[in-house]
Parts: C-alpha cells; structure tokens; sequence
C-alpha cells in the first residue's frame, strides 16, 4: 500500500468548493515530471478564500490547496533538475487550475520551478512568499518606469500592514525612499515604523469620493487594495508618476478616471506574478536578496502548523494577520 500524506483538499459539495484535510499518496498526484518534498508553504490572502470557501479560487476539482511552497526534488525527469535541489514555487496556478502547496509531496512541470536563492533558507522564502516577491515586482516595476528616487518625494504603499505591503515597504526603506504607508490599523504603526515607514495615511483617506485631480503627492504607489483606494491614489499621484497596481482586496472595480493618465501622464502599471517570465522572478528575488532586512522579515513573519489553517484563514480575510503566515508542512 502506497504511503499516504495529509494534504489540504478543495472537492465540491453540493455543487460548491468545501476545504478539508485529506488522506492522499503519491499515486494521486498529477503526472508531471518534478516531484518535491514540500518543507514549507504560506498563507496568502487567496490562500484564506479558498480555505474557507468563501471566494471560488480553485477553477477545477478536487484541488490541493495553496498557492507557494518550497521544498527538496525527490525525481525528476527533467534535465534540469536534480534529486536534492532545493526549489521553490510562486505562481503559475497552482491552487487555481494546478495542485499547490498543501501536502507533503507534489509533482511539478519543471519550468515552474525557481531554484533556492543561497541567501534564504525555506522557511525565509515562504516568509517572503508570493505576497513578497510581487512586492519586489512591484518595486522593480516603479523603479523602471524611472519616476521615484531615493531621498525625493514620496512613495505610498497601501494594505501596508498586509504581507505585499509589508514586504514593499521594507524593501522601498531599504533602499531609501521615504516611504508612506496607508492602513486602516493604528495598531501597526509601531510594526511598519521598525519596517522602515516614516510616516502614515488612514486608509480612510483613500477610501472616499473619488475626485478626477487631486493634490499632488506620491512620487509613486505599491496598491494591493484596488477599488476607490487605487482610483484616489491615481488621482494623487505627482507628474509624470507611477502606480504599481497588483491586488485587489477592496474590490476588483476602479472607480476613477483617465484624466491622472491624460492630463499629469500618470503611468498604472499592473503586476502579475502568477506567470511572470522566469527572468523577471529571478530579478526579483535578487531584489529580494539584496535588500530585505531578514531581521525585518523575521518581525513580520510568524510560523504557524497546517492544521492551523482553517483558524488562519478566517483571521486573513477578517484583516487580522500582520505581516506574513509561514505554514509548516514537513
């Protein structure tokens, strides 16, 4: 008999997604050429609506939950990979049309895999995570368009005390941008300080009437919100700016206009990071490597077990993780 595993499994009932704990072996696993032992995964906000079967994520199931992880190659049939390379995985579906991260083992098409950067070990990585790395995106993205610079102006980061945010806002700090970060939780405020935030916006502020022009402020903005707080911050945004859009926790609309874009030639840059091409991950882990304070990202990071995950994700959606969710597998 086949070694079973516990996996967190999306089936349908009653024509519905359902999240629950199940028994699974290597036999049901896709059949894809790269198998991994999964030391570590994280929690996402995506991760919190399909745990708890309140948003449908997964286009197809049963799902293994899920949407990071890193782990240890155990096969491959793949020339590019090896027994005992150290991967991870951010992305490419999984959790949505592909089996993530919540189990012991999963099998893998081997372009979705980025090797380990030799300056995180797993648990780091999955601390970092896909909320982390589309943050680097994010900053990578601004920094391109050519608008923001270290020491001039301001950079807003909403959802700031989320892990996009969290991770956009030490790695903006970092690198010298005065940093504005935009939340609803006067309690974070001591948490995004020691992250390198030099001053802070009600989320209130952002979330009213939106009107066409507004006073001119950001030199640039990381939006994990989406909705009327992306529309005022166009709206806010200095000449010539840019607004690095790439979440949509407030709702999915954008209320605004196009005359920040037609008449101050503000940019809206949008940022995936499911099937980012894998030079732009690798940049972005670089980024990653090269500026994220690990002390900055242990004091955003907590490590939670799997069987958490049902309490974890009802407190995502409800808006009271800080920071990041490491989930232990192995």
């Amino acid at each position: 008999m086949s070694e079973t595993f516990t996996a967190m499994m999306l089936e349908d009932v009653d024509g519905k997604p359902k999240a629950g704990f199940r028994q699974i072996s290597k036999s049901d696993l896709p059949d894809h050429d790269v198998l991994v032992e999964i030391s570590h995964s994280s929690l996402n906000y995506k991760d919190g609506l399909a745990v708890s079967g309140k948003g449908r994520i997964a286009r197809r199931l049963p799902m293994v939950a899920g949407i990071d992880l890193a782990g240890t190659v155990v096969e491959s049939r793949s020339a590019a990979w090896k027994p005992g390379d150290k991967v991870i995985v951010n992305g490419w579906g999984l959790s949505e049309t592909e089996w993530g991260g919540y189990a012991r083992f999963q099998r893998l098409k081997p372009e979705w895999l980025t090797r380990l950067p030799d300056a995180f070990s797993m648990e780091q990585a999955m601390a970092i995570g896909t909320a982390g790395y589309t943050a680097a995106l994010c900053v990578n993205a601004l920094e391109d368009w050519g608008t923001i610079q270290p020491g001039k102006g301001e950079v807003l980061v909403t959802g700031a005390a989320g892990g996009v945010g969290s991770t956009a806002v030490s790695l903006l700090s970092a690198k010298g941008y005065t940093v504005v970060a935009s939340t609803g939780r006067a309690e974070t405020h001591d948490y995004l300080r020691g992250l390198g935030a030099s001053s802070f916006l009600d989320r209130a502020e952002l979330a009213g009437d939106v009107r066409p022009l507004q006073k001119e402020r950001w030199s640039g903005a990381v939006d994990s919100v989406g909705s009327t707080t992306l529309a005022n911050v166009l709206a806010q945004t200095v000449y010539g700016g840019a607004v690095a859009a790439c979440g949509l926790a407030g709702g999915a609309d954008l209320p605004g206009t196009v005359m920040p874009h037609i008449l101050r030639s503000v940019a809206l840059i949008g940022v995936d990071s499911v099937h980012a091409p894998q030079a732009r991950r690798d940049r972005a882990w670089r980024t990653l490597a090269d500026h994220l304070d690990r002390e900055k990202l242990a004091a955003m990071t907590e490590v939670h077990k799997m069987s958490e995950l049902p309490d974890l994700a009802g407190k995502i959606l409800a808006g009271a993780v800080r920071g990041r969710i490491v989930i232990e597998i192995a």
